[in-house]
C-alpha cells in the first residue's frame, strides 16, 4: 500500500500536553510503559469483545489501561461534533463547553468501563436560575458512540454540557474515578452481595425501576422465557461488540430535519450559509477520515432530492436561484471527493455508485449546466462527475510513486528520448485529463493526505508546463499563417475556469494551504472578523530549482488556468459560473503579497501567455467565441504596473478585444489534434453574460486610463484600443465620465491630456448615438459641452463648427449653442472680447444652419441666438417666413409670432400670426382647443395694430374657425374698444368704435351667426334630455350675437320658428324653447 501507517491514522496530534494526550501536563515526562503503548493501540483499533474473545483471562490492570485509553484523545474531534466551524464564535457549544469546564461547573465524573457520566451546572443568569444537568457518554475505540443530556438538546451537534464533560475527561483524566465494566465488578460478587446490590438499587430508585425489576425477575424464573435462552447478559459499560460499526455519534434525524428546514426557507434568513456550513462540516469529517462524512452527505443529499421545489421548477420550466444552484454544485463536488477516497472499501464505493445513479436517473435531478439541457450532448446531472469518478482507482504504479515520495525522478540515463512519465528534467508527470487529475488532488487533500496532494499537484503543474512549452513550439511553426488569417478555430472546448470540478481553484488552495501562516491556536479564534491570510514561501520538496516554492507554483498555475483560451460554454448558468469562478480566483490572487519571487513568476507567465498563440487567451490570435480575458488582464495589469509597466500595458491592451462582437471573422486554421475544433457558426445571441463581459472590458479600460494619466503616448494607445474594441455607447460614455472625473480633481489643476481623451470619447459617443435612440442622449450632450468647456475655447469652437456630425439640429441650438453662449460659460473661460465674438459668431452660424435644416424645431432658438446681430437675425426671420408655408405648424408659428411681439416687432408678429391662421382648422365642437388662446391673441394683436390689420386677419379667422363661441368672443372683443391703440409710429387712429354693420366686422358677424345656426343643428341631431338645459343656455348666447345685427331680432325669431318646425318631435325640448324664447 502506498500510504505509510502514520499517514493512514485517522487522528492527528492532540492540541498539546494535557490537551488531548491523556497525560498530566508536564514539561519532562518519563517514557510511556510498554503496557500503555500496547493498550493505546488496542483501545483505538480493537472492539473490546474481540479482546475478550482472544484472551481467556485479561488481567485487571490491562483491562483498566484499555478502558482508560478508549476515550477520545483529540479535542479537535470534540470540536468537530459541537460546532459548524472550527471553534469560531463564543456562542458555539464548544466555546461554551470550555467556559463551563474552566469555571468548575463539571462534577461527579465517573467512568465505568466504556461509559462516562457526570453533572454539569449552568450558572444562574439574570433571567434563568442555576440548573444542573446529568450527562452520560458512551464511547468505543476513541469515538463517542452515544450521548444523553438532561438539557434535552435537539441538534446535529453535541450540547455544551457534553463538550464540558468530554473535555474534562481529556484534560483531567487523573481526576476521573475509573471502574471496570460493571459486569466485571458483578463477577467478583457472591450471591449475598449480588442480592444486596439489587435490593439497594431498587430501594434507591423504586419508582423508576421496580416495574422493570419485577418483570425481569418473572422472566428469569420462567424456564421457557426468551431471556433464559441467551447466554450471559448485556452490559452497557462493556464497550462495543465485534459487529458494531465504529463511528462517532451522529443524530441522523436531526440532520434530516435541519436540512429540510434550511431548504424550506429558500435561501432566506441565512439558510444558504447554514447549508454551506454543513457542507464544510462534511469536508472537515472527511479530512479527519471520519466515516460520518459520507454518512452525513448521504442524509443531506436525500433531503435535497426530496425538496418539493425541484418538481415545481421542472413543471413550470423556471430556473432555480443562483444560490440554490451553487449549493447543488457543492453537493456534486463533495460526492466526487467521497468516491475518490483512496482507502474506501469496494463495497462502500459500489453502494455509493448505486445511490448516485438512482438519484441521477430521477427526472427532477438538477443538470450539470444549470437549467440548460443541451440536445447535442447526453444528459448530465450534478452527480455525473461523481458517477464517472467511481471508475477511477489508485492502483497505477506511477501514480503511487508520485504520491509516496518527494524525490521520485527518472534516472539521468533515461532522459534523452520522449517520455510520457517524466519531463526532460526527469520530473514525474501525470498525463490525465486535467480536471480529473485535480479532482484526485482535491480528494487526497479532503481526506487528510495533504502531503500526498501536494506531490500530485506538483506533478500536474510540471505536466502543464511541458504542454505549454510544446504548444508554444507548435505555434512558432504556424505563426505566419495564423497571423495572416487573424483568427483561429483552435481552442479548448472544456475550460478549466468555471469547470464543475474547479481544477484551478483546487490546485491553488492545495498549494497555498501549506504556505499559510496560521495562528498558534486555531480552535480559539473567538468571533472576530476573519483576517486575510498571510503566506510565506515553502520550498518545493525534491525540486531541482532552489528558488521554487509552493507559493510560486500556486501563482503560476492560477495564471496558466486563467490564461487558457477556451470556448464560452453553452447555457446561462455555465457562462455565469465562468465569470464567477474567474472573480473567485482573482480574489484569491489578490490576497498574495507580491515579493520578488512572485513578481518574477508573474512576469514570466505573462510573457508566455502573450507568446503562446492560439492556446492562450492572451495570444495574438484567438477563436471568435473565446472567453474574454478582461477580468484576468485587469488583475495582471494592476499587479505588473509597479514592476514592469510596458508588460502591464501590453497584456491589458491585448486583452481589450471582444471578437464575438466583431461584425465578421475570417476562416479559422486547422486545429491541433489535442484540442477541439469549433464548427459551430456564430452563436452570439447565446452569450447570456455579454452585458457583464462588456462591463468588465470597460473596467479594464478605465483602469488603464487612470494609470496613464499624464502620459500622452500611453493615453493615445489606450484611447485607440477603446475606440476599436468597445461597441457600447453607454460604456464609452461611462469611460469618458471616469476620465473627466480623474482629469479634474477638486484641489488641483486639471490634467489636459486626460481631459482631451475624455473629450474624444465623448465625441465618439455623440457620433454613435446620433442616429439611434438613447434615453441618456440629453445627459450625454450636456456632459460633452461641459467637458469641451473644461478643455477650452478651441474645443467649443470645434464642436460648434462640426455640429452636424455630433448633434441633431434641436440639440445643437437648444442645448449646445445655448449653453456655450451662456454667461456662466463666458465667465468660466475668462474670454476677452475677440474670443467672445468668435464664439458668438460660430454659435450664430450654427443656429442659422440648424434653422435651415429643421425650421420647425430650431427657428425660435435660432432667432434667440441671433438677437444681437442684425444681419443674422434678419436671416433667421427670413428662414422662418420661407418655411412657414410648408414645413411649420400653426403652433410653432404662433410661438414665434408671440416671441416677435415680445421683442418689439408687432408687424412681423402679425405677419407670422396670419401665416399661422392659414394652417389652423377649428371645428364647430372644438370649444376647448389649445389654439383658441393663440387665435384670440392674434385677433387682439391685429385689433391693436389698426383697422387694416384687423380687416386682413378676419377673413383668415372666418375661414379657419367654425366654433360659434370662439367667433362670438372675438366679435365681442373687437366691438369693445377702438382699433389701433398700439400706437404704431407714423399712423393716425380715429379712436372710434367699429360697427358690426360695416366691414370688416360685418363679415365676422355673419360668420358667427352662421356658425351658431350650424352648431345648433349639429347638437340637436344627437341631443339627450340631460343636455337640454345646457342647450337653452347656448341659444341664449346665440341670441346675443343675433341682436348685434340690425335685423337680428327678426332673424333670431325666424331661426326659433324654424327649429320648432323641424324638431317638433322633441316636444319637451321645444316646450323649453317656447318658455324661454316665445
Amino acid at each position: 500500500c502506498w500510504l505509510p501507517a502514520a499517514a493512514r491514522s485517522p487522528r492527528g496530534p492532540g492540541p498539546g500536553p494535557g490537551h488531548g494526550s491523556g497525560l498530566p501536563s508536564s514539561r519532562y515526562r518519563s517514557p510511556e510503559s510498554l503496557l500503555d503503548c500496547a493498550a493505546k493501540a488496542v483501545a483505538e483499533k480493537w472492539a473490546f469483545e474481540r479482546v475478550e474473545e482472544r484472551f481467556e483471562r485479561i488481567p485487571e490492570p490491562v483491562q483498566r489501561r484499555i478502558v482508560y485509553w478508549s476515550f477520545p484523545r483529540n479535542e479537535k474531534e470534540i470540536c468537530m461534533y459541537s460546532s459548524f466551524q472550527l471553534g469560531t464564535g463564543d456562542g458555539l457549544p464548544f466555546r461554551r463547553g470550555i467556559r463551563l469546564l474552566e469555571t468548575g461547573c463539571v462534577e461527579n465524573v465517573l467512568q465505568v468501563g466504556f461509559h462516562l457520566s457526570g453533572t454539569v451546572t449552568e450558572p444562574a443568569t439574570s433571567s434563568e436560575p442555576e440548573v444542573t444537568h446529568k450527562v452520560a457518554i458512551s464511547f468505543d475505540r476513541c469515538k463517542i458512540t452515544s450521548v444523553t443530556c438532561g438539557c434535552g438538546n435537539r441538534d446535529i451537534f453535541y450540547c455544551a454540557h457534553v463538550v464540558a464533560l468530554s473535555l474534562y475527561r481529556i484534560r483531567k483524566p487523573e481526576q476521573v474515578k475509573l471502574r471496570l465494566p460493571i459486569s466485571e465488578t458483578l463477577f467478583q460478587m457472591n450471591r449475598d452481595q449480588l442480592q444486596k446490590l439489587v435490593q439497594y438499587l431498587i430501594t434507591a430508585h423504586h419508582t423508576e425501576v421496580l416495574p422493570t425489576a419485577q418483570k425481569l425477575a418473572d422472566e428469569i424464573l420462567s424456564s421457557n422465557s426468551e431471556i433464559n435462552q441467551v447466554h450471559g447478559a448485556p452490559d452497557p459499560t462493556a464497550g462495543a461488540s465485534i459487529d458494531d460499526d465504529n463511528c462517532w455519534h451522529l443524530d441522523e434525524d436531526q440532520v434530516r430535519e435541519q436540512v429540510k428546514q434550511f431548504l424550506s426557507q429558500g435561501g432566506y434568513y441565512g439558510s444558504g450559509k447554514q447549508l454551506n456550513s454543513m457542507f464544510a462540516k462534511v469536508r472537515e469529517m472527511l479530512r479527519m477520515r471520519d466515516s460520518n462524512g459520507a454518512r452525513m452527505l448521504t442524509l443531506i443529499t436525500e433531503q435535497f432530492m426530496a425538496d418539493p421545489r425541484l418538481s415545481l421548477w421542472r413543471q413550470q420550466g423556471t430556473g432555480m436561484t443562483d444560490k440554490c444552484r451553487q449549493l447543488w454544485d457543492e453537493l456534486g463536488a463533495l460526492w466526487v471527493c467521497v468516491v475518490l477516497n483512496p482507502h474506501c472499501k469496494s463495497e462502500e464505493k459500489s453502494g455509493w455508485l448505486k445511490q448516485l445513479k438512482k438519484w441521477g436517473d430521477m427526472d427532477i435531478c438538477p443538470l450539470e449546466d444549470g437549467n440548460y439541457d443541451s440536445l447535442s450532448r447526453p444528459r448530465r446531472t450534478v452527480f455525473s462527475r461523481a458517477v464517472e469518478a467511481c471508475d477511477l482507482h489508485w492502483q497505477d504504479s506511477h501514480l503511487q510513486r508520485i504520491i509516496s515520495s518527494d524525490y521520485y525522478m527518472s534516472p539521468s540515463y533515461q532522459r534523452e528520448g520522449e517520455s510520457l512519465l517524466f519531463s526532460p528534467q526527469g520530473l514525474p508527470l501525470w498525463l490525465d485529463h486535467v480536471p480529473t487529475a485535480c479532482a484526485r488532488v482535491d480528494a487526497l487533500r479532503s481526506h487528510g493526505y495533504s502531503r500526498e496532494a501536494l506531490r500530485l499537484a506538483v506533478a500536474i503543474i510540471n505536466t502543464l508546463r511541458l504542454q505549454q512549452q510544446r504548444q508554444m513550439d507548435i505555434y512558432k511553426h504556424q505563426k505566419k499563417e495564423l497571423l495572416q488569417r487573424g483568427v483561429t478555430s483552435t481552442t479548448n472546448l472544456e475550460g478549466w475556469v468555471g469547470h464543475p470540478l474547479d481544477p484551478i481553484g483546487c490546485l491553488f488552495i492545495t498549494l497555498t494551504e501549506t504556505c499559510r501562516v496560521d495562528d498558534d491556536n486555531t480552535m480559539d479564534t473567538g468571533d472576530c472578523d476573519p483576517r486575510p491570510p498571510v503566506y510565506h514561501h515553502v520550498p518545493v520538496w525534491g525540486s531541482p530549482d532552489a528558488g521554487e516554492s509552493y507559493l510560486t507554483l500556486a501563482l503560476e498555475v492560477a495564471l496558466m488556468g486563467m490564461g487558457q483560451q477556451r470556448i464560452m460554454p453553452e447555457g446561462l448558468y455555465a457562462q455565469d459560473k465562468v465569470c464567477r469562478n474567474e472573480e473567485q480566483i482573482v480574489a484569491k490572487l489578490q490576497e498574495l503579497e507580491l515579493d520578488d519571487l512572485l513578481v518574477q513568476t508573474l512576469r514570466k507567465q505573462a510573457i508566455q501567455l502573450l507568446e503562446a498563440g492560439p492556446f492562450s487567451g492572451l495570444g495574438e490570435v484567438i477563436h471568435r467565441e473565446s472567453v474574454p480575458m478582461h477580468t484576468f488582464a485587469k488583475y495582471l495589469f494592476s499587479a505588473l504596473l509597479p514592476h514592469d509597466a510596458d508588460l502591464a500595458y501590453k497584456v491589458a491592451l491585448r486583452a481589450m478585444r471582444l471578437p464575438v462582437l466583431e461584425s465578421s471573422a475570417g476562416s479559422g486554421d486547422v486545429g491541433h489534434p489535442h484540442h477541439g475544433i469549433s464548427i459551430v457558426p456564430s452563436r452570439y445571441p447565446r452569450w447570456f453574460t455579454l452585458g457583464h463581459l462588456e462591463s468588465q472590458q470597460c473596467e479594464l479600460a478605465s483602469t488603464m486610463l487612470t494609470a496613464a494619466k499624464g502620459d500622452m503616448l500611453r493615453l493615445r494607445t489606450v484611447l485607440e484600443a477603446i475606440q476599436k474594441n468597445i461597441h457600447s455607447s453607454s460604456l464609452i460614455f461611462k469611460l469618458a465620465q471616469d476620465a473627466f472625473k480623474i482629469a479634474t480633481p477638486a484641489e488641483s489643476p486639471p490634467d489636459i491630456t486626460l481631459l482631451n481623451v475624455a473629450l474624444e470619447l465623448g465625441l465618439q459617443v455623440m457620433r454613435m448615438t446620433l442616429s439611434t435612440l438613447n434615453w441618456r442622449r440629453r445627459e450625454m450632450v450636456r456632459w460633452l459641452v461641459t467637458c469641451a468647456t473644461e478643455v477650452g475655447l478651441r474645443a467649443l469652437v470645434s464642436i460648434l463648427q462640426s455640429w452636424y456630425t455630433l448633434f441633431t439640429p434641436t440639440e445643437a441650438t437648444s442645448i449646445v449653442a445655448a449653453t456655450v453662449m451662456s454667461h456662466n460659460t463666458i465667465l468660466r473661460l475668462s474670454l476677452d472680447y475677440p474670443q467672445r465674438e468668435e464664439l458668438a459668431s460660430c454659435a450664430r452660424t450654427l443656429a442659422l444652419q440648424c434653422a435651415m435644416k429643421d425650421p420647425q424645431n430650431c427657428a425660435l432658438s435660432a432667432l434667440t441666438l441671433c438677437e444681437k446681430d442684425h444681419i443674422a437675425f434678419e436671416t433667421a426671420y427670413q428662414i422662418v417666413i420661407d418655411a412657414a408655408s410648408t414645413g411649420m405648424t400653426y403652433s410653432q408659428l404662433f410661438t414665434i409670432a408671440r416671441y416677435m411681439e415680445h421683442r418689439g416687432y408687432p408687424l412681423r408678429s402679425f405677419k407670422l400670426a396670419s401665416l399661422a391662421m392659414t394652417h389652423l382648422n377649428l371645428a364647430y365642437n372644438q370649444d376647448t382647443h389649445p389654439a383658441i388662446n393663440d387665435v384670440l391673441w392674434a385677433c387682439a394683436l391685429s385689433h391693436s395694430l389698426g383697422k387694416n390689420e384687423l380687416a386682413a386677419i378676419i377673413p383668415l379667422v372666418v375661414k379657419s374657425v367654425h366654433c360659434a363661441t370662439v367667433l362670438s368672443d372675438i366679435l365681442r372683443r373687437c366691438t369693445m374698444t377702438a382699433p389701433g391703440l398700439a400706437g404704431i409710429p407714423g399712423r393716425r387712429n380715429s379712436g372710434k368704435l367699429m360697427s358690426t354693420d360695416k366691414a370688416p366686422l360685418r363679415q365676422l358677424l355673419d360668420a358667427t351667426i352662421s356658425a351658431y345656426i350650424n352648431t345648433t343643428h349639429s347638437r340637436l341631431t344627437h341631443i339627450s334630455p340631460r343636455h337640454y338645459g345646457e342647450f337653452i343656455e347656448f341659444l341664449s348666447k346665440a341670441r346675443e350675437t343675433f341682436l348685434l345685427a340690425q335685423d337680428g331680432h327678426i332673424q333670431f325669431a325666424q331661426f326659433i320658428d324654424n327649429l320648432k318646425q323641424i324638431y317638433k318631435g322633441k316636444k319637451k325640448l321645444m316646450m323649453l324653447v317656447r318658455e324661454r324664447f316665445g
